[in-house]
């Protein structure tokens, strides 16, 4: 019996000093590898000064051209009723349209050609994705994208621009800042109009037509097969008859938010 016990025992031992390396000579478990932190993103607002004047409301219009065609329906309304607007342009837009920019450059009383960047890229400088877009990512894909754009337009016969307005609208602090000090105001609105053209007819119109003193609305005037340009001739249409006052950007005093005006 002591000569079992004693055998147990020392299998036990044996046993345990096994156990006792394999937990010593395991590597440490992996840590959970550190969370990106969360890019703050601002959507700036931007207000243009009232008329104050009943049944007068004074509105800025403003279209972005990201890329594809021009919306000849939206085009056609704007001059054909003389109504003033101000139109961003990318590079990528102005490359493939030059007959909408002939009609831009021989109406300057009307329009105000503005810059909305070199490739459509959004003014982020952290590395991130907006509407599944991927952002700049630096400082210097940011201004690259801003001074591109610019570029662009100066060699198609376009006057110097004061305005940026970035892919999506939506822009980080630092990238503001980035831009501001590049010389440029960075344009906001008041009034989403076409939801990025994805809205159809109906609501596009409503939302337009409800534009009240002061707003600044945004549309696009480059999808010519999406239902929304439809809604926003209609729209320009009603509010003119309305007798609203229609100006450019470059026209009035404006304020916008996150130090994009300052």
């Amino acid at each position: 019996m002591n000569r079992i016990l004693l055998t147990s025992a020392l299998l036990f031992a044996a046993l345990s000093a096994a156990s006792a390396d394999e937990l010593t000579s395991a590597p440490p478990a992996a840590r959970p590898a550190a969370k990106a932190p969360e890019v703050k993103l601002v959507e700036p607002h931007l207000h243009i000064a009232r008329s104050n004047l009943a049944g007068h409301a004074r509105i800025a219009l403003t279209f972005d051209a990201c890329m594809g065609q021009a919306d000849e329906r939206i085009l056609s309304t704007l001059v054909r009723d003389r109504i003033p607007a101000t139109i961003f342009v990318t590079a990528r837009w102005l490359k493939h349209n030059p007959a909408a920019l002939a009609v831009f450059l021989q109406n300057p009383d009307l329009f105000e050609l503005e810059n909305h960047g070199e490739n459509h890229i959004p003014a982020v400088d952290t590395p991130t994705l907006i509407y599944g877009i991927a952002s700049a990512g630096s400082p210097q894909a940011v201004k690259q994208e801003v001074e591109g754009g610019a570029a662009a337009m100066t060699a198609a016969g376009i006057p110097a621009p004061h305005w940026f307005r970035g892919s999506t609208a939506k822009y980080d602090l630092s990238a503001i800042g980035e831009i501001r000090a590049m010389g440029y105001r960075i344009a906001g609105y008041s009034v989403n109009g076409d939801g990025g053209s994805l809205l159809g007819a109906v609501i596009t119109e409503k939302r337009i037509a409800s534009a009240k003193d002061g707003d600044v609305v945004i549309s696009h005037i480059n999808q010519p097969t999406h239902a929304a340009g439809e809604g926003v001739a209609k729209a320009l249409v009603d509010l003119k008859a309305k007798g609203t006052e229609f100006v450019r950007l470059e026209d009035v005093e404006d304020m916008g938010d996150d130090r994009t005006t300052e």
